[in-house]
Formats: C-alpha cells, sequence, structure tokens
C-alpha cells in the first residue's frame, strides 16, 4: 500500500473554529500547501452532521467555542462513527492542560495557540498518512473478504458436484470425523459393510466384529492416522455363509481454515466376482 503526494493534497479537511481569524488563517495555510479539498464551519453543532454525510480525512478542531466545545463535538463524532472507524481529529487549544483530555477524549493529536505553522503542516501531513493508510487497509481487508467468501463459495459449489458425481458413480459416497466416525454416508453402506442400524456414529471397534480382514484395516488405518489419501484400497470380509465380499475404498483428508484436520471423506464401490463364462 503506497501513497502518491498527490493523494495527499487530496485529503478532505475541515475546520472547526468559531473565530473567523483562525479559519482564515488555516485555510490560507493549508491552500497555499497544495490541499485541493479544504472545508471550513464555525457551527460546532453541524461537524457530527457533516462528516456522517461525507467523511473527512482530517478535521481541525478547536476546543474552546461557545454553545459547544471541542469536547462535545468528538463525543458526538465518536456516538456517529461506524465501527472500525478512524476519526481523525487535530485539536487546537490555547489551554496546556487540556491537550491531554484531548487525546483521552479521541484526539489523534494537537497544536498550541498561537500556531507554529511549520508544526501544523507536519502534524497535519502525519495525520492525513495515517488516515489514508487505514482507508487503504480497511478496503483492503474488505477486498480480501470478499475473495474468501467467493472462494469458499465455489469450494462448496466444488464438493457438492464432487459428492453428486461420486454418488452417481460409485456405490456409496462417506465422510468420517477426525476420530474416524462416520457423520454421513449415502448409498446402502449399513447392507452392504454389514454396519449396525445406528452405522453412522459406528466407530472402528463397533465394525471388527462384521468379520472383516483386520490386517487389511489396520492398514488402512494407518493411512489415516498420517493423513494420506488413498485410492482403491482393497477390504474385504468374510461372510456368515463362508462367502468373502469385497470393496475398493478411496478417500481423502479433509482440514479446516486452520489446517486442522476435521475427518476424511471418500466412496466405495464393492467389487464383484466375473460373471460365469457361458463357454465353460
Amino acid at each position: 500500500m503506497t501513497l502518491t503526494p498527490q493523494d495527499l493534497l487530496d485529503a478532505r479537511i475541515l475546520i472547526v473554529d468559531d473565530q473567523p481569524a483562525n479559519v482564515a488563517l488555516l485555510e490560507d495555510m493549508l491552500q497555499s500547501t497544495g490541499y485541493t479539498q479544504v472545508f471550513s464551519t464555525m457551527d460546532p453543532t453541524s461537524v457530527a452532521a457533516m462528516h456522517r454525510q461525507t467523511p473527512f480525512d482530517l478535521i481541525l478542531l478547536d476546543l474552546q467555542m461557545p454553545g459547544m466545545d471541542g469536547f462535545q463535538v468528538m463525543q458526538a463524532l465518536k456516538a456517529g462513527a461506524a465501527e472500525g472507524d478512524y476519526l481523525s481529529v487535530l485539536v487546537v487549544t490555547a489551554q496546556p492542560g487540556h491537550k491531554l483530555r484531548a487525546l483521552q477524549a479521541g484526539a489523534k493529536d494537537f497544536v498550541s495557540k498561537p500556531f507554529d505553522l511549520l508544526e501544523v503542516q507536519t502534524r497535519i501531513r502525519n495525520l492525513i498518512e495515517v488516515r489514508l493508510l487505514h482507508r487503504q487497509l480497511a478496503r483492503h481487508n474488505q477486498h480480501l473478504e470478499q475473495v474468501v467468501q467467493q472462494r469458499t463459495a465455489a469450494l462448496r459449489e466444488s464438493e457438492a458436484r464432487y459428492r453428486a458425481l461420486t454418488e452417481l458413480s460409485t456405490d456409496w459416497y462417506w465422510e468420517q470425523d477426525s476420530a474416524g466416525r462416520f457423520t454421513l454416508v449415502s448409498g446402502p453402506v449399513n447392507e452392504m459393510l454389514g454396519l449396525p442400524s445406528d452405522g453412522l456414529a459406528a466407530d472402528e471397534h463397533a465394525v471388527q466384529n462384521g468379520g472383516w480382514n483386520l490386517a487389511e484395516r489396520r492398514a488402512l488405518r494407518s493411512r489415516i492416522e498420517a493423513r494420506s489419501p488413498f485410492l482403491d484400497v482393497l477390504l474385504s470380509r468374510t461372510l456368515p455363509d463362508g462367502r468373502t465380499q469385497q470393496f475398493r475404498v478411496s478417500g481423502t483428508p479433509m482440514f479446516d481454515a486452520a489446517c486442522t484436520l476435521i475427518g476424511y471423506r471418500g466412496f466405495g464401490v464393492e467389487v464383484l466376482p466375473p460373471l460365469p463364462n457361458p463357454r465353460s
């Protein structure tokens, strides 16, 4: 994020002072420096509404004003500010004792009367630079948030398509959490794998007594614990009638935004025995 000299000179500046001579002095100084958008008001009660309508990049605020002093103006500005808004206020005071109170009230800096014009110019430039950089950062963060939302939506759409395709092209689709418990299944998983009726909640130990080849299951579990994807891993089990049932299972790990493993997802197909040759 960078700023050009013209970016600084195009900043919107508001002068708030009840003394015409002070307003004229600051206007002349800012305009002679090259600032192109200099505004002023001698009515402190209008400042908050003016800022809400078109926000200023810097407000030069006198503290000692009749009717509504600078502290009350800052309170009104803060009350109407949006969350995360950066209020850039430079207070102008002839009372040294007011400086700390002004900073505590929300002012970003202060200058003393009578003015040292070089000091005022320097403080004004510094505050404008901080304000514009803050605005650039906010826009950049907003852009990043939009990109994240778009990519998240695209990812969800991709996941939905992946799930739909796997459901159409395979016998079942499955998801497990990081502890190995089924959280989602699609297809005749319970019937094909011999899971209990509450198969979604079944864990590794609950299904080991279904005639499965434990060596194959342990090999698959080690790959899952290593967070490795796997393709067409063979699993087999012996049915009560002595027949062998075989499956090929594929899966890939799932991670959250913090790159923490949240589980696995994948699909499986039953490996059917070849049809008998009618010529044999």
